[in-house]
């Protein structure tokens, strides 16, 4: 277990994350505060991620003054359009229908905030989906229920493991948090 000067919160509830977070070998809480994820249609794609994962640090500020609290937010980009979360089976079905057979972009931003202070930073990784037949992405969405993922899919899951044929950039980016980067971001708040 590394040991942190603070307390660690985690704002989260995506199980992916949780994990992810505790394979490192982080002690956490975690706490969630209900935070309005739109943003400013003038903002480029590429700052959406950042701009979300700040917000909700934001909720934060003068809640925890004592703790460290990390938030994240992942975007799928495809074709110049942000993919969210799917509303339904058949807005799942279309995100998956424009990823089929191309490549997108995954961006996930993580803040932490501590001291009343908050860096965000974000990473990017480019990902290659192989043609995708039509059974083959109902049965994925039948099977694991994609609605609590951006793009509609998680990599770790069947169609990571049957469609993906390339990857650029880091797995855990594109699973929802950079671990090699929230490791730099906590690194001054280690226990030697």
């Amino acid at each position: 277990m590394i040991l942190l000067k603070k307390p660690l919160i985690l704002a989260s509830n995506s199980p992916r994350r949780k994990q992810l977070l505790a394979d490192a070998g982080f002690d956490f809480k975690i706490e969630v505060l209900p935070t309005d994820e739109t943003f400013p249609e003038t903002l480029p794609a590429e700052q959406v991620a950042d701009y979300i994962s700040r917000e909700k640090a934001e909720m934060f500020r003068g809640i925890r003054p004592d703790d460290i609290v990390l938030t994240a937010d992942t975007i799928v980009v495809a074709n110049h359009e942000i993919l969210g979360k799917p509303r339904d089976f058949q807005d799942a079905f279309q995100m998956l229908r424009m990823l089929s057979g191309r490549t997108h972009t995954v961006i996930t931003s993580v803040s932490l905030l501590s001291d009343n202070s908050i860096q965000t930073v974000s990473d990017i990784a480019e990902v290659t989906l192989s043609a995708l037949e039509d059974w083959e992405m109902k049965y994925y969405i039948d099977q694991y229920k994609p609605f609590d993922k951006a793009g509609s899919y998680g990599i770790q899951e069947w169609i990571g493991m049957v469609g993906v044929e390339k990857i650029e950039g880091s797995f855990y980016t594109i699973m929802g948090l950079p671990v090699h980067i929230v490791y730099k971001l906590l690194k001054p708040y280690f226990i030697s």
